[in-house]
């Protein structure tokens, strides 16, 4: 991703993951923007770091679980409470080989599990991210 100069751009990741029965790994955010809502793994990027870098450390970080980043799939801008905009560039993700298959929330969300679309569409989600995974046929089985 390149966000040039402007300081108001805030370079931050997504991992779109599904599992060996077609689910989506969701998070809880417990914290803003979109506190309580559900969403994909995902957060801003550190220093130093490539996306795909940032993409493996926050689902990790947020689940538990290993994943190999693969392509990109899209961006999206979301406000930042801050003032600032979030960046994201949104990754497909497979779980490791030897990654466990249990996600267990961490860091800044508060719930993680595995999704079927029908789950899906139940939950409170953030904004923009069924429209997002239905534009890049992400959504889950």
């Amino acid at each position: 991703m390149t966000v040039g100069n402007d300081a108001r751009l805030i370079p931050c990741v997504g991992a779109i993951v599904h599992d060996g029965s077609g689910r989506l790994l969701v998070i809880r955010r417990s914290n803003p923007p979109a506190e309580g809502m559900w969403s994909i793994p995902g957060g801003r990027c550190e220093i130093g770091e490539t996306a795909e870098q940032a993409c493996a450390r926050e689902v990790r970080e947020e689940t538990g679980l290993e994943v190999e980043v693969g392509e990109l799939l899209g961006t999206v801008e979301r406000d930042s409470p801050s003032g600032g905009i979030y960046v994201i560039d949104d990754f497909r993700a497979y779980l490791s080989p030897h990654s466990p298959t249990t996600p267990h929330a961490g860091d800044d969300a508060s719930d993680a599990r595995w999704a079927t679309r029908a789950e899906l569409i139940e939950l409170p989600t953030s904004a923009g991210l069924i429209e997002a995974l239905t534009e890049w046929n992400c959504l889950p089985d």
